[in-house]
């Protein structure tokens, strides 16, 4: 059976009140299939198949393959800069084909959908009492399911349903407990903090656990550990070219970048590198550089 007649087919079972309602609903894609093939195409055809006013946003589609938190952090970097009612598609699935559960979220105004494999981790912790569906009717997918496509079969026309208005809880049953992923959480010692570094952006930014919120205005931040010391800055020019610096950046967490270059080739670090971060006290506080921050990295090999 061709797409076309499978799309054709679920819009006769869907209610009579959404049948032909097109709306201009902002629907966002987030995966890991690259643009070599016709994977991310795939998904918009079906997509717009049933919703032909939707607007789709493409988040990224390079997150390394099958990593689940990977894409997680970028969900959570993402969502909240759209409008409320935009729907956030998120297919990074090692589990297609196998017990997991497809699912469609609610929370803050938005809707989510995609694996049930830890994915909106970020968005359930935000809204703790978001609700979690199944997406389980017949009515609101493609006729033929694969073991290997749920991007396609599943997610895209649920997807694209909801764009148009349908319930959540019209996707199926309601789900208790979702998956959820386990981030390390930074650590204080006194006046010491330790985190890791998570992710790696196209830059070779070494993006960290570490959230702008543990640098107060009034106080200083500084190395106390040997090995390489990187300043902390407003922003990357800030230093010279080539030199080692770090900001808050997008993620809205302590970053470790080099101005014109790449922290990761520089450093040679990778996710999993333990950070330090350590608070002045109040009387050392003396020096006009009040934002002045030095982050120090255990050096640990690239993984």
């Amino acid at each position: 059976m061709d797409v076309e007649r499978e799309i054709w087919e679920i819009k006769m079972r869907a209610s009579p009140d959404v049948r032909g309602r097109a709306r201009a609903t902002v629907i966002t894609l987030l995966t890991d299939f690259g643009h070599r093939d016709p994977y991310v195409g795939i998904m918009k055809g079906v997509i717009l198949g049933i919703n032909p006013q939707a607007r789709l946003v493409d988040l990224t589609h390079h997150i390394e393959p099958q990593a689940i938190p990977q894409a997680a952090l970028a969900l959570r970097t993402a969502w909240r800069h759209f409008p409320r009612g935009t729907v956030h598609l998120c297919v990074v699935d090692p589990g297609v084909g196998s017990g997991r559960a497809p699912v469609a979220l609610s929370a803050g105004g938005h809707l989510f959908v995609g694996p049930d494999n830890g994915v909106f981790t970020s968005v359930l912790d935000r809204y703790p009492g978001g609700a979690v569906h199944r997406i389980e009717a017949e009515a609101y997918r493609l006729p033929d399911v694969s073991q290997t496509f749920h991007g396609r079969d599943i997610f895209a026309p649920a997807a694209a349903w909801l764009s148009l208005g349908v319930p959540i809880s019209a996707m199926g049953a309601p789900l208790i407990a979702p998956v959820r992923l386990m981030f390390p959480a930074p650590r204080q010692e006194a006046n010491d903090w330790y985190g890791e570094v998570l992710y790696i952006d196209t830059y070779g930014n070494l993006v960290t656990n570490l959230p702008a919120t543990l640098i107060p205005d009034d106080r200083t931040w500084e190395v106390s550990l040997g090995g390489q010391s990187v300043p902390g800055h407003r922003t990357y020019s800030d230093v010279q070219s080539g030199a080692l610096v770090a900001v808050v950046g997008s993620f809205e967490c302590v970053e470790i970048a080099c101005n014109g270059g790449s922290a990761r080739e520089r450093l040679g670090l990778g996710q999993g590198t333990p950070v330090r971060m350590v608070l002045s006290s109040l009387e050392d506080d003396r020096s006009p550089m009040v934002e002045s921050l030095k982050v120090e990295m255990l050096s640990v090999p690239i993984r």
